[in-house]
């Protein structure tokens, strides 16, 4: 094994998580919502809590221990039941809710670690970033080298790509806030955003 061999196995999986991450999908979804919605502050809350959890799923799967959702079905069925209720809940809630003012500025830091926490648990309930890991990241470790440490590396990676993308979501939103400051136009957002989220949720919910 070489640095030639570790820097080749870098930016080949750079080259496939970065079409994953430009693929709009449910990150996309929370992060422009949120944006358009809340702020700047709570959006990053967002992107900050769904690359932790990609971090995370980097690391559990160099440990091996993600291993367990390809090897078994009651494990990814329990995960998948879970994650897709959690998506069907938060998108119904964005749905139903009645409009609110908007929140006040010394609100912000409150709003901040909420949207961490949802962009966090969003993220580690979805049982398709974990088989996404398993089936790629073990693909680009090569022989020799530490998994734990690579694997640690790749997942780096990937999280660096998403948050360079979220900040140009959270920029392209923040200037496009100034036309949407209307509350009708913010309700329609965010109905249209639960809908989506619910989308997601049912999806994941009759998928294998």
């Amino acid at each position: 094994m070489t640095c030639t061999d570790i820097a080749g196995s870098i930016w080949s999986f750079a080259a496939v998580v970065a079409l994953l991450t430009l693929t709009p999908g449910l990150d996309t979804a929370l992060i422009l919502r949120t944006s358009l919605l809340a702020g700047r502050r709570p959006a990053w809350g967002v992107t900050l809590g769904i690359q932790l959890g990609t971090l995370t799923w980097g690391v559990l799967t160099a440990a091996g221990l993600s291993a367990l959702l390809a090897a078994s079905e009651l494990a990814y069925d329990v995960l998948r039941w879970a994650g897709a209720a959690y998506l069907v809940w938060m998108g119904l809630r964005m749905v139903l809710a009645r409009s609110a003012p908007q929140d006040l500025p010394e609100r912000q830091e409150v709003r901040f670690w909420k949207g961490f926490r949802r962009g966090l648990v969003t993220n580690l309930l979805n049982p398709k970033v974990g088989a996404f890991y398993v089936a790629m990241l073990p693909q680009f470790i090569p022989v020799a080298a530490p998994h734990a440490v690579m694997g640690l590396a790749l997942a780096g990676v990937h999280v660096v790509e998403g948050l360079v993308w979220s900040a140009v979501l959270i920029g392209a939103a923040s200037l496009m806030s100034g036309v949407l400051r209307s509350a009708a136009v913010r309700r329609v957002l965010d109905r249209l955003t639960g809908v989506v989220i619910v989308g997601f949720g049912v999806r994941l919910a009759v998928s294998d």
